[in-house]
């Protein structure tokens, strides 16, 4: 979930830097600018999202918890 969040951060930010920076370059707007600014938005976006995943580590989860999810979706234990 924290990556969902960072990520939708980062794309914003991202696309704003973007923006700006073509701004400066007095690249016109148009549609294949705006194609470039979503693209590459998204990349640094998704990378964020996986550079948070890879920080968190992976989740361990125990024979409990595995238990109780298969109770909680209808499904009988083994």
């Amino acid at each position: 979930m924290l990556n969902l969040i960072v990520s939708t951060i980062v794309f914003f930010i991202a696309s704003w830097y973007l923006k700006k920076y073509l701004d400066e370059q007095e690249i016109p707007k148009g549609m294949t600018r705006g194609v470039l600014i979503f693209t590459i938005a998204a990349l640094v976006s998704w990378g964020a999202g996986a550079l948070v995943d890879w920080v968190q580590g992976p989740q361990a989860q125990t024979a409990g918890d595995l238990s109780q999810m298969l109770k909680s979706v209808g499904q009988a234990q083994p």
